[in-house]
């Protein structure tokens, strides 16, 4: 996984509205999505080439369609190298506040 495509393509909101779209209905055409966004299909397929690219984004042909379904796993790994060890002491520290307060 390349990282630093991931983080590129979490630092746009046009991105990250297309994620919470996919994330709302699994499986969008191009049009489904393009109905939901205020800008033009050729601008939706870039955003989506660049999410496809940080394997964000997955497609399924069906027929003549393009479905378009969100991969959560980068997520998950930005979540585990970047936020979960940051959580963990944040965490112990509020357990350890909740003992003190409480007289434990």
């Amino acid at each position: 996984m390349d990282i630093d495509k991931v983080f590129k393509a979490l630092g746009d909101p046009t991105r990250r509205r297309l994620l919470d779209l996919l994330c709302d209905k699994n499986g969008q055409t191009l049009g489904q999505l393009c109905e939901q966004l205020d800008m033009a299909r050729q601008s939706v397929t870039q955003h989506l080439g660049l999410l496809e690219a940080a394997n964000l984004v997955s497609t399924v042909w069906r027929g003549r369609e393009k479905l378009h379904f969100i991969n959560p796993v980068p997520l998950h790994d930005v979540y585990e190298r970047w936020v979960r060890k940051f959580e963990r002491q944040r965490l112990s520290l509020l357990h350890d506040l909740k003992k003190e307060l409480e007289g434990e």
